[in-house]
């Protein structure tokens, strides 16, 4: 073998019959030496060559659907060759190997052949029904369905304008919106703008699927993949991290391989109702026989001087992505015509939205158009003539608009946007429409792996935050259009968290859940004995699981306790030993509980008795409403409820029920000196910034009164909740009395060290930002040592759970399952970060007495220094990217207790 070869120059072999072979090199062959490179044949190219003779020479090559089971399942591995003669006298050398054979030629017509076979392996084939014929897929799993019925075009402008549902938004915006149209129909609206006299055409493509145009007679068809089991259903996020236009590419490129190896001919569908003569078979001789959407959309920008094009992809349910909020602002700024600074006598621009039907999608970006207009025009009109009668404001509806500068004229200009654009649709009436049916489902059943209230639900909460998100929207637009949008809209968000907190609470059905699903057997009770192990073997002395005191200091930590264990507790800390005057109790706990005859027992529902049904209020006054409900249902009906145990269930009729306020109340009137607050946290994430300011006033309010006020938190099982509470007491007091001293980081020498001692790279983001951020990190590490050494036997330390759930996460796991494991532990870290944050308040406004609320100081200082820009980030980065992660998000997080999702009860409304 010589000292070199390559493949653009002559490959010389020495010998008694020595030739020089000249091998063209044409693009094709380049491909094949690249996929036999990756195929690590190769490498060993020339070893393997032989002198061919003029006769035809056998090669072996597979059968194109050899390795193609019935199913369209391809195997991996190669299967059987067969023979395949070459009767082509130029044939000069011969390459075979396990893989496939690569003939040499001169024109290298026979080795491009066979890469074909070569290229069939790759793709898989399968069919919609055994009725139908086999064919390639596209992604290996899809069918090219035709994008757009005529049944679809509801308005009946597909012949006169071009496309689908094509219509101008009621009053004087240019602004119009359509279905997905062909390549002729698309020419035929832009024909039709410009003879109205417009010049400046902004076309949207609001797609988020992947869209092709393949060649039919003189114009070219929209086609879409979409999945065998829902014909009628685009695709969403299948493109991953890939642009969707990458992702038409790539199909673009697949079904002209498919086209290639079929004669020419793909097959598509167009009838999936009854499916008669399908499917159709498409000719495709090149790739320009197929578009994708940039080619039709772009290509006008070539011919028409005032037309530009953009893609802006949105979600068909729910509200936009913030990037999706920021991308359209993006296209604001570069747009002269779109700036408040124009001349206010030229003509706005020409905004065109586009979707597959023109309804849902288009609907919404005509309103954020007629916002955008509003603004540019000063536009302040909002009375339409026909408005129906105001109906009933959602709760997250009327906070939002109550907190935010000018919130009814918001909502009213948001209200007039969508009167405007309602032609097809109205978004307002969807969420009204939607909670109606959700609210009218008598018997539940399973439709599509979930149930109908499920279903009906996630409607009426997607249609609502869309709602929620066009108001905050135009509060955007309000305060950045004239700063010619310094902030985009996440940033924005971002030092707007708030919303985020009221969109975690837009789901306040709970609230009117009815009592009677005690008595109706709907719901259970759940014991204590069964909620809160006593790990801590306490309750033989003080007759309350999990009683514990943190060391030198009058901070305890307990479960729910009945008014026995009350009675307990308030005389250990009134004794002759502890001498206690003042003793202020906080209930950190979020459910509702009772005490029946003598025992703390807790609604829960029957399938799953392990989750706590939160009550999405902060108000003590609504929870003790709502447990007083439940304790006169339960005395009213007098009848045998099921109730959960220890280690059984049984049928228990109560003689005796009280509410927790009421077994409070009865201690007051022997302590004189006990306070008794509900403050309720949430289970397993961070308190909220309220929930941090109740606890820091309720604790200040008390030493003022007493310095040697003893604090006793309680939530179901003393553990989780009760330990943040502490915390904030501890932090709180070391504050007012002074820290003890911080020692040295001792060197730990067990797996995980670094990130049992919370040195996550996020954490270490917010310590960096922080002022003496590395200090601040350990008192609070401090707080937490101290406490946890009371607790032990529980096998709980904050820091240290978060990395141990994050461990549990195992590949053998269902998704639900490492999906639940990865929300807890994020919600932990960011629990961690929260308490690290307020020690850092409590630090830079001890000088002003904290005179500027916790709330206060995180939406106009941490805020503005970037920390909710890192929560909004939030992730393991050192296992994981926080792109792909939607949890990651606060918008996402915020919203989420659990994984798993509780039955709807109660009313939406």
């Amino acid at each position: 073998m010589p000292s070199s070869h390559t493949l653009f120059g002559p490959w010389r072999k020495t010998g008694s019959r020595e030739k020089v072979l000249e091998v063209e090199i044409a693009p094709r062959l380049i491909l094949v030496a690249a996929d036999l490179w990756q195929l690590g044949c190769f490498c060993s190219l020339w070893s393997m060559g032989t002198t061919a003779s003029a006769a035809p020479q056998p090669v072996y090559v597979a059968s194109p659907l050899d390795n193609v089971h019935a199913n369209g399942m391809a195997q991996s591995s190669m299967s059987p060759v067969h023979m395949v003669n070459i009767h082509n006298n130029k044939a000069k050398s011969i390459i075979t190997n396990k893989v496939a054979p690569v003939v040499i030629t001169y024109n290298c017509r026979q080795e491009f052949q066979i890469h074909d076979t070569v290229l069939k392996a790759n793709y898989k084939v399968g069919r919609i029904s055994d009725s139908l014929p086999e064919h390639y897929l596209v992604k290996g799993e899809y069918f090219m369905v035709q994008d757009v019925s005529s049944k679809a075009d509801v308005l009946n402008t597909t012949s006169s304008y071009g496309a689908p549902n094509f219509r101008q938004v009621k009053g004087a915006y240019p602004l119009y919106g359509m279905g997905q149209p062909t390549l002729n129909g698309f020419k035929q609206v832009l024909q039709r703008l410009q003879t109205q006299g417009q010049q400046e055409i902004i076309f949207f493509c609001i797609r988020e699927e992947p869209v092709v145009f393949l060649h039919k007679d003189d114009d070219f068809v929209p086609y879409t993949p979409r999945r065998k089991e829902n014909l009628h259903e685009n695709l969403q996020g299948l493109q991953g991290e890939e642009t969707v236009e990458s992702l038409e590419l790539s199909i673009r490129n697949e079904l002209h391989d498919f086209a290639k190896l079929s004669k020419n001919i793909l097959y598509v569908y167009n009838d999936i109702e009854f499916f008669k003569d399908e499917p159709q078979k498409m000719s495709i001789l090149c790739e320009e026989d197929i578009h994708v959407t940039e080619e039709v959309y772009k290509r006008p920008m070539f011919t028409m001087q005032g037309y530009r094009y953009f893609r802006l992809p949105l979600p068909v349910e729910g509200a936009p992505l913030e990037e999706d909020f920021d991308a359209f602002v993006n296209i604001l700024r570069e747009s002269p015509s779109l700036c408040l600074g124009h001349s206010a006598s030229r003509v706005p621009p020409t905004l065109v939205f586009s979707c597959q039907v023109g309804v849902g999608r288009t609907n919404l970006a005509m309103i954020l158009g007629t916002l955008v207009m509003k603004r540019l025009k000063g536009d302040s009109q909002l009375a339409e003539a026909g408005t129906s009668e105001p109906r009933p404001l959602f709760q997250v509806i009327q906070s939002l608009i109550k907190k935010l500068p000018n919130g009814q004229q918001l909502m009213e200009e948001v209200d007039h946007a969508i009167a405007l654009c309602s032609e097809m649709h109205n978004i307002k009436e969807a969420i009204y429409e939607n909670a109606s049916k959700l609210e009218g489902i008598g018997e539940d059943y399973q439709t599509q792996g979930s149930t109908t209230k499920e279903y009906f639900l996630n409607r009426t909460k997607q249609s609502l935050e869309r709602y929620f998100y066009l108001i905050v929207f135009n509060a955007y637009l309000h305060e950045q259009y004239p700063l010619a949008f310094v902030s985009n809209f996440s940033q924005w968000m971002c030092c707007h968290a708030w919303l985020y907190r009221l969109l975690a609470r837009m789901d306040v059905s709970e609230l009117s859940a009815p009592a009677e699903l005690l008595t109706k057997g709907a719901r259970v009770l759940v014991a204590d004995e069964y909620l809160a192990p006593d790990v801590l073997s306490t309750i033989k002395e003080m007759k309350v699981a999990n009683f514990r005191r943190v060391p030198k200091m009058p901070v305890y930590g307990v479960a729910q306790p009945t008014s026995e264990a009350i009675g307990a507790v308030l005389a250990h800390l009134t004794d002759e030993k502890r001498k206690h005057n003042h003793v202020l109790w906080i209930n950190v706990h979020e459910e509702l509980a009772l005490e029946g005859n003598g025992q703390i027992f807790i609604p829960r529902e029957p399938s799953c008795l392990d989750q706590p049904i939160p009550v999405p209020t902060s108000d003590p006054q609504l929870l003790q409403k709502l447990e007083t409900s439940l304790k006169e249902e339960i005395l009213r009906a007098q009848k045998w409820l099921e109730v959960t145990l220890e280690q059984e269930k049984q049928m228990k009729m109560f003689k005796s029920c009280l509410t927790i306020q009421e077994i409070f109340n009865q201690h007051k009137s022997s302590h004189q000196g006990l306070v008794y607050k509900r403050i309720p946290l949430p289970d397993c994430s961070s308190p909220r910034e309220e929930d941090f300011d109740k606890l820091h006033e309720a604790i200040r309010n008390a030493l003022a009164e007493d310095p040697h006020t003893a604090f006793v938190f309680n939530c179901a099982n003393g553990k989780s909740r009760s330990t943040t509470a502490m915390v904030v007491a501890v932090l709180t007091l070391w504050h007012l009395k002074g820290f003890p001293e911080c020692t040295d980081d001792e060197i730990v020498s067990v797996p995980d060290a670094k990130y049992t001692k919370g040195e996550f790279e996020v954490v270490m983001r917010v310590v960096r930002l922080l002022p003496d951020g590395h200090k601040r990190k350990k008192e609070v590490d401090l707080a937490l040592d101290s406490i946890s050494e009371t607790m032990t036997p529980m096998h709980y330390h904050l820091r240290e759970m978060i990395i141990s759930i994050y461990r549990q996460i195992k590949p053998e796991k269902t998704e639900k399952e490492c999906k639940q494991q990865l929300l807890r532990s994020l919600q932990f870290l960011e629990r961690y970060i929260y308490l690290i944050l307020f020690n850092t308040y409590l630090h830079l406004e001890k000088k002003d007495s904290w005179h500027r609320s916790f709330s206060v100081w995180m939406e106009q200082v941490a805020a503005r220094a970037g920390v909710y820009d890192i929560l909004n980030q939030l992730c393991f980065s050192e296992f994981e990217d926080p792109r792909v992660m939607t949890l990651a998000r606060l918008r996402y997080r915020w919203q989420q207790q659990d994984i798993q999702s509780l039955p709807f009860r109660g009313e939406f409304i």
